[in-house]
């Protein structure tokens, strides 16, 4: 058995999403091998991350400025922003390169069952930075759930009476899904989303 220290490492990276109890000693076990470059470049990199990290008064995007990186970027078109229930969702949009304007994190989605309102959301930001002018068009990138849908569909209605295009993903069918794989959700908004050829 390991030192109730390297227990306790264990057990706290064992909480980080995708890491059960194995995969945490394991990764653990690594460090400690290579805890002169590795775990030591690791412990600099939390520790710098801990202390400059500041939630983007803008977005709401987390970094380690404010503005945010993406928010102080001139480059991007600041006529359109994608609005996501979370900073992981803007994380992954940002990461594939296909959008080019901002984003507005919600902080979650609506939800009658765990109690979340729209004043818990900060979806009178969004409505702040549309009336400011000078936006264009709002993409909704919720979550094809029912709660992330009921999110853009209050969103929308709300945006109804503002002077801007309100788009939203589409959502159906992935590149080389096959047909008897998908669940029925997928296939019935696959259906609904068609589109005429050619």
């Amino acid at each position: 058995m390991a030192s109730q220290e390297i227990e306790n490492l264990a057990s706290a990276l064992a909480r980080l999403p995708g890491l059960g109890p194995r995969s945490a000693r394991r990764a653990v076990l690594w460090l400690v091998k290579r805890r002169e470059t590795a775990l030591e470049q690791l412990l600099v990199a939390i520790g710098e991350v801990k202390d400059k990290l500041v939630e983007c008064p803008v977005c709401g995007n987390i970094d380690t400025r404010a503005p945010c990186g993406i928010c102080a970027d001139h480059r991007r078109d600041a006529r359109s922003i994608c609005v996501v229930e979370d900073v992981s969702d803007l994380w992954a949009l940002d990461r594939a390169k296909l959008f080019t304007g901002k984003y507005h994190v919600l902080g979650g989605r609506l939800s009658a069952l765990d109690g979340v309102r729209p004043e818990d959301l900060t979806i009178g930001t969004l409505l702040e930075r549309v009336r400011e002018g000078g936006v264009d068009e709002i993409v909704l990138a919720m979550n094809a759930t029912l709660e992330g849908q009921t999110t853009a569909h209050y969103i929308a209605e709300r945006l109804e009476d503002l002077p801007v295009r309100v788009t939203q993903l589409a959502h159906g069918l992935p590149v080389g899904g096959e047909l008897d794989y998908l669940d029925e959700g997928t296939l019935a908004q696959a259906l609904r989303a068609r589109r005429p050829v050619g």
